[in-house]
């Protein structure tokens, strides 16, 4: 089967594409029948970001060649006049602009919410902390009236300690 697709090229993080007609057999990057154009994403300012043969891409529809995904919407794009596709372009950018604001929002307004649930935990960590030191200070004055009965004990022990030490 024939299919009509983009070949790689170009170098790393800076991709480069060719229109090709090719055998679907074949490697992407590998042998092709014809070359029909290409495609540069990353074309900024003056350089030319598509150049399109459409005469021979319908030329090879008619054989009936397959498109892909992405070259079908090159096709689109390229049956579209400059103004057109000039348009179609900035509100793409524009979406993407808008959805990474909304992002953005959304990280904000987490962050402020965590920073709200720390100020509250730190509050009740204070609030704990000062109440067990007045429950504290009655068991301060419990201990101190439980001592002198735990100091009689001790003593009646010593005295037994001698008794032992007279039956030897």
């Amino acid at each position: 089967m024939v299919i009509v697709r983009l070949a790689k090229s170009g170098a790393k993080k800076n991709p480069y594409y060719f229109i090709t007609v090719a055998d679907s057999r074949k490697p992407r990057d590998g042998a092709f029948i014809e070359r029909l154009g290409f495609f540069n994403p990353s074309a900024k300012g003056s350089e030319e970001r598509m150049r399109f043969n459409i005469e021979r891409l319908d030329h090879w529809i008619a054989q009936g060649a397959q498109l892909s995904d992405k070259v079908n919407e090159l096709a689109k794009d390229a049956r579209l006049s400059s103004d057109e596709l000039h348009e179609k372009l900035e509100r793409k950018k524009d979406r993407r602009q808008k959805k990474k604001d909304l992002i953005k929002a959304k990280k904000v307004a987490e962050l402020e919410a965590q920073a709200k649930e720390a100020e509250e935990a730190k509050a009740e960590e204070a609030a704990t902390e000062e109440a067990p030191a007045e429950e504290e200070a009655p068991a301060e004055e419990a201990a101190t009236e439980e001592a002198p009965a735990e100091e009689e004990a001790p003593t009646e022990e010593s005295e037994e300690e001698p008794s032992d030490d007279e039956k030897k």
